[in-house]
């Protein structure tokens, strides 16, 4: 018997991004002049993808993407940059009724961010789209699942992943303003909140790691099996219900923190489908949100394996 390729499975938001880079962000009420302004692949489904499939050129790791992008120039050019990576997107569809989902970025010199979504075809995905996608929500080794798309349809999806036997992994961003749907937590394997996601799940604000593990048993507590909480320069706390622990910071010199988090979970997925235990796959998870930071761009920043294995050996 042939064992198949392990697949990672990102279902979620597709975007374009429009980023203008300034010197600092504007107040309420004002304008500021941009320095310079790009338009490239954006979206947590499709940065997730596209950095997990950039990562697994060099492994036997097969990367797909499910969701919907408009029947629009977006459209195709979100389509065109995730080939370019190597995603599979025969899961994704055009959707004749919506235009594709666009993000409006703004980042100043210290490589702070703000970001404004307008979901489009995002915010259309339903049930249909999980009936559709069902071959690789089956199939998949390890499922990564963000909040771009309704709670619904992720909790959808996490459910039939869950029932053959693959990992959910849930980057619960943006964090929703009523939480979690009851219903979600004891579907996800690995919740992989940031310092503010933490906070706003929790009440608890993870400066610190002894808070971060306080704010990691209220996660467990709720019915995830794992917790990884992404403290930005302070590095990641893990905890498993049993077993926890830091892992510092690995130091570069960041320049553009916004692919750091899809890059993180990419990262996450692609050890976790070779069979990297949890606390190894957290050090490979912040070696490349770590990477991804040293560059500008979204799914662009997202480093090689090469790159991730030179930094973990540092």
């Amino acid at each position: 018997m042939t064992l198949r390729t392990p697949l990672i499975l990102s279902f979620g938001s597709i975007n374009i991004d429009l980023t203008a880079r300034s010197q600092r962000l504007p107040r309420p009420g004002e304008t500021v002049h941009a320095d310079s302004y790009a338009i490239g692949l954006g979206g947590k489904g499709s940065n997730q993808a596209a950095a997990a499939a950039r990562l697994a050129q060099a492994l036997d790791v097969d990367v797909a993407l499910a969701g919907r992008v408009g029947r629009d120039a977006f459209g195709a050019q979100a389509r065109a940059s995730l080939e370019g990576f190597g995603v599979d997107l025969s899961p994704l569809h055009d959707d004749p009724d919506h235009p594709t989902g666009i993000a409006l970025i703004g980042i100043d010199a210290s490589a702070e961010n703000c970001i404004t979504v307008a979901g489009g075809a995002n915010m259309a995905v339903d049930e249909t789209d999980v009936r559709a996608a069902s071959p690789w929500l089956d199939r998949a080794a390890v499922l990564l699942l963000q909040l771009e798309i309704p709670q619904t349809v992720v909790l959808a999806a996490a459910h039939r992943t869950k029932r053959a036997g693959g990992f959910v992994v849930l980057d619960p961003a943006p964090a929703p303003e009523h939480g979690l749907l009851d219903a979600l937590w004891t579907e996800v394997d690995i919740i992989t909140p940031n310092e503010s996601e933490t906070f706003s799940l929790t009440g608890i604000r993870p400066t610190t790691i002894e808070e971060a593990k306080k704010a990691a048993e209220a996660l467990l507590a709720k019915g995830v099996r794992a917790v990884l909480v992404k403290m930005g320069a302070k590095g990641v706390f893990w905890h498993d219900g049993t077993s926890s622990g830091h892992i510092p910071p690995f130091q570069v010199t960041p320049i553009d923190t916004v692919a750091a988090g899809d890059c993180f979970n990419a990262g996450l997925a692609v050890a976790l489908a070779r069979g990297e235990s949890l606390p190894e796959a957290a050090r490979v998870a912040s070696a490349c949100g770590a990477l991804a930071t040293t560059r500008r761009g979204a799914a662009d920043a997202a480093p090689e394996w090469s790159e991730v294995a030179a930094l973990i050996q540092q």
